[in-house]
């Protein structure tokens, strides 16, 4: 597999993750609760799946610039995700919805970075 297909890879799984994503943005903005831990961990575990495709082809080939900034912008909002997972999901705390929408927004910065690299 080529790092471009790599790339295109990962874009269907951050496209799985993002559904995930509206949909625990949904419930919290909308029902003001949290939502489900099994649908917070299948959307970390895709987005994770498509976050180390992206690694390892940045590492192991010469991928165009948006894909290094792609793969900067993610894995800070992967921190954020590991943070809200942690620091309140677990705990069973209000997601704040203030570092939710800096996640959701750093997230599709860097799937549009993706996208151009990988298309």
């Amino acid at each position: 597999m080529n790092a471009i297909d790599m790339l295109q890879a990962a874009v269907v799984l951050f496209v799985v993750a993002a559904i995930g994503g509206i949909a625990m943005a949904g419930i919290r903005l909308l029902r003001g609760r949290n939502p489900p831990d099994w649908v917070t961990m299948v959307h970390g575990l895709v987005a994770a799946a498509g976050l180390t495709l992206v690694a390892y082809a940045a590492l192991f080939a010469d991928l165009p610039s948006p894909a290094g900034w792609a793969l900067l912008l993610l894995l800070v909002t992967a921190g954020g995700g590991a943070a809200l997972n942690l620091l309140w999901q677990q705990r069973q705390r209000p997601l704040p919805v203030s570092v939710v929408l800096v996640h959701a927004g750093l997230a599709v910065v860097g799937f549009v970075l993706l996208v151009v690299a990988a298309y």
